[in-house]
């Protein structure tokens, strides 16, 4: 397995996550970097986008199996894990 870290886009499915208080994040939040701790630094939780009904995170990772196993010992709900392959922003249309 490559030693370095990979970057991942996670979907999380929550009913609801866009009415969640502010108290509710800072607790999702703190439960996750417990969880990232106990796992070591081969998993990297980079930030969040709480959408409607969804979580969107960005993870580093030397590979999917760490994200599940940090959403399994959260209880964070996983709907899907997608690789980044490449970004673009509107400086790459120069």
């Amino acid at each position: 397995m490559e030693d370095t870290l990979k970057t991942y886009v996670v979907e999380r499915p929550l009913a609801g996550a866009g009415r969640l208080s502010a108290r509710d994040l800072q607790g999702l939040s703190a439960k996750s970097n417990a969880v990232i701790r106990d796992l070591g630094p081969d998993v990297q939780w980079v930030q969040s986008y709480v959408t409607g009904d969804k979580i969107y995170c960005v993870y580093r990772a030397k590979g999917p199996d760490l994200i599940r196993e940090h959403a399994r010992c959260g209880g964070f709900p996983v709907e899907a894990i997608n690789q980044v392959v490449s970004m673009i922003d509107p400086t790459s249309a120069a």
